[in-house]
C-alpha cells in the first residue's frame, strides 16, 4: 500500500534523523575503526528493543552559521531498551553531528531520559563521544552540563549509572561520567581530561599526547578514574551488559538471583594448602576467590589500579555479591592511599544497591612512609573505615592470614558490624607482626642479651606461637568460628541465606560527613 503524503513525510524526517551527520561523516567515522551512536546501541541492547525518544528535535541556535547545520535529533540519540530483558535508559552521543558537541537541546534530551530513569527506577547508561560544549551556544551549553550534573548527583545511590567513554570526553564533560557509578573506556580510542595537551603545554610547558594524558591505560592504571578498560567498542558494550547482571534495577530492589548449577556444598581441598608455610611468602588471593565463587566466575573492577587490593562482583549460591580482598601477591596486601579509596568506593556502591559484601582479609597494615603520610593515608584509610561502618548490607569476612593493627579493625571486623567473621587456622590476628612486636616489647632485653640475634629469634618464635593465631580472637567472640579453608564456600552460602532478611539501619540524619 502506498503511504499517504503525510506518512511519507514522517518517514523521510525519521530517515534523515537516522543518518546522523550524513553518509560522508559516517564513513569517515568508520574508517577510524569506530562505531556510530546507533550501532553502539544496537550492540548494547537486546535486539529490536530500542525505542528512541526525541528523534526530530533540532537545535535553536542561529548564530555562527548554525542555521545552516540543522540535523533532526541533534548530536545525541536517546531512548530506552532492555538488557537481558530488563529495562534500561540510554543516551549515545553522535560524533558525526557537530562533533557530538553538547548544546541546549542535546542536554535537554539527556535530562529527559535521566528523569524517566529515576521515575521508573531503571539503570541509566551514557555512551560518551563528544568534542565538549558547543562553543556557539555559550553559557546555554554550560547550563546544559550543569543540569546533567545535578541529575547525576540526585540519581546517585538510587539507580545504577554507567558511563562508557567511546571517544573524546574533555573539559566539563568529564564530570558527568565522574559522578556515575562505573566508567568504561576503550583502549587507544577514548580519552578523558579536564584540560587538553595544548593547554597543558601552554601552562606547564609539558608536551604530552592525548593517550598519555588521559587514555584508557592512564585512567585504568594510574588515576583510577576508569573502572574497566576494554580492547574494543564491542568488548566494552559486552562488559556493560555483563556488569548489569550483578546489579538491581534500583536501590529498592535486590540484585538478580541466577541459578548457577554449581553445588552450594562443593568444597575445594586445595584451599587447605594454599597459604604458604612461610608467613612472608605471597599467594594469589584471586585463586581463593575463584575457588569459592560459583563456577569460578569473577567480574573484577579496577583490575589494574591499586592491585594490592582486589574488588569485583561474583555469585555465591546464585546470589550477587561484592568481593573485597587484600592481595598478598602485590605489596604484601598492604593498604595504601589508592587501595583504601578503591575499596571504600566499591563498598559504598555495594551498600547502595543491596549487594552483600564478602571480605577476604590478609593485611599486614597500612603502608608506611612520608609519601603516604603527606598524601593523606589517614584520610584515605578513614574513608574505607567509614564505608564499612556505614554499610548495612550483609557483611561476611574471612581472615585467611594476616590481620594486623588498625587494618584489622578497618577490614570489616566484628566490631564495625560484621555479620559473620570467620578465620582459617592460618590467621594471625595481632597489633603487629612478631618481628616488629618483639623489637618494641623486648627492646631493653635484646640490648642486654649476649647474643641478641639468637634471643630475638627465640622471642619471635614465642610471640608467633602465642599471638600469631586466630584463637585469642575466637575465645573473645571477635571471630564467630575458625574453619578449615575447604569449608569456606558452603559456610558463606549458608550465611548469605541466613542473612537474607537482615534489617539494619543508621541514625536518622541528612547525610554523614565522610572524610573526603
Amino acid at each position: 500500500m502506498t503511504p499517504t503524503p503525510l506518512i511519507q513525510k514522517l518517514r523521510e524526517r525519521k530517515a534523515k534523523s537516522r543518518l546522523g551527520g550524513g553518509k560522508e561523516r559516517v564513513d569517515t567515522h568508520h574508517k577510524k575503526g569506530r562505531l556510530t551512536a546507533r550501532e553502539r546501541l544496537d550492540l548494547l541492547l537486546d535486539k529490536g528493543t530500542f525505542r528512541e525518544v526525541d528523534p526530530l528535535v533540532v537545535h535553536r541556535t542561529r548564530d555562527f552559521g548554525l542555521d545552516q547545520q540543522i540535523y533532526p535529533g541533534d548530536s545525541v540519540v536517546t531512548g530506552w531498551g532492555t538488557i537481558e530483558g530488563r529495562l534500561v535508559y540510554v543516551y549515545s552521543q553522535d560524533f558525526t553531528v557537530l562533533g557530538g558537541s553538547l548544546g541546549e537541546v542535546h542536554a535537554e534530551k539527556i535530562c529527559k531520559v535521566m528523569d524517566m530513569a529515576m521515575k521508573n527506577g531503571a539503570p541509566m547508561i551514557g555512551l560518551n563521544d563528544s568534542g565538549g560544549a558547543r562553543i556557539q551556544e555559550g553559557v546555554v551549553a554550560l547550563a546544559g552540563y550543569s543540569n546533567i550534573f545535578l541529575r547525576n548527583t540526585l540519581s546517585s545511590g538510587v539507580i545504577p549509572q554507567i558511563s562508557a567513554i567511546m571517544g573524546p570526553c574533555a573539559g566539563g564533560a568529564v564530570y558527568s561520567p565522574a559522578l556515575t557509578d562505573f566508567i568504561f573506556m576503550v583502549r587507544n580510542s577514548s580519552y578523558m581530561f579536564v584540560t587538553g595537551p595544548d593547554v597543558v603545554k601552554a601552562v606547564t610547558h609539558e608536551e604530552v599526547t592525548f593517550e598519555n594524558l588521559g587514555g584508557a591505560s592512564v585512567h585504568s592504571e594510574k588515576s583510577g578514574v576508569c573502572h574497566v578498560a576494554a580492547d574494543s567498542e564491542a568488548d566494552t558494550l559486552f562488559l556493560i551488559r555483563k556488569l548489569l547482571g550483578y546489579l538491581p534495577q534500583n536501590n529498592m530492589e535486590d540484585p538478580p538471583f541466577v541459578e548457577s548449577g554449581d553445588n552450594p556444598l562443593r568444597m575445594d581441598e586445595a584451599l587447605d594448602q594454599i597459604i604458604p608455610d612461610d608467613a612472608g611468602r605471597p599467594y594469589n588471593i584471586k585463586d581463593v576467590i575463584t575457588s569459592v565463587m560459583d563456577n569460578g566466575a569473577f567480574f573484577e573492577i579496577h583490575e589494574n589500579f591499586a592491585q594490592n587490593i582486589v574488588v569485583g562482583f561474583a555469585r555465591l549460591g546464585g546470589h550477587s555479591v561484592g568481593i573485597v580482598a587484600n592481595q598478598p601477591a602485590v605489596l604484601a596486601g598492604v593498604l595504601d592511599i589508592d587501595a583504601s579509596e578503591k575499596a571504600a568506593r566499591f563498598v559504598r556502591v555495594c551498600d547502595s544497591f543491596n549487594i552483600p559484601i564478602i571480605t577476604f582479609e590478609d593485611v599486614p597494615g597500612f603502608l608506611p612512609g612520608t609519601i603516604q603520610e603527606h598524601g593523606g593515608i589517614i584520610r584515605a584509610g578513614a574513608k574505607l573505615l567509614y564505608a564499612y561502618c556505614e554499610a548495612t548490607v550483609p557483611k561476611l569476612t574471612v581472615i585467611t592470614r594476616k590481620a594486623y593493627g588498625g587494618a584489622y579493625c578497618v577490614m570489616s571486623s566484628k566490631h564495625i558490624r560484621g555479620d559473620l567473621n570467620l578465620a582459617w587456622p592460618t590467621a594471625e590476628i595481632a597489633v603487629m607482626g612478631p618481628d616488629g612486636a618483639v623489637n618494641i616489647v623486648f627492646r631493653k632485653e635484646l640490648e642486654a642479651a649476649a647474643d641478641p640475634v639468637k634471643r630475638k629469634a627465640e622471642l619471635v618464635a614465642e610471640y608467633r606461637e602465642k599471638f600469631a593465631n586466630p584463637y585469642i580472637a575466637a575465645e573473645r567472640g571477635y571471630l564467630d568460628e575458625v574453619i578449615e579453608p575447604h569449608e569456606t564456600r558452603p559456610r558463606l552460602i549458608n550465611a548469605l541465606e541466613m542473612l537474607s532478611s537482615k534489617r539494619d539501619s543508621n541514625p536518622a540524619k541528612k547525610h554523614g560527613n565522610i572524610p573526603l
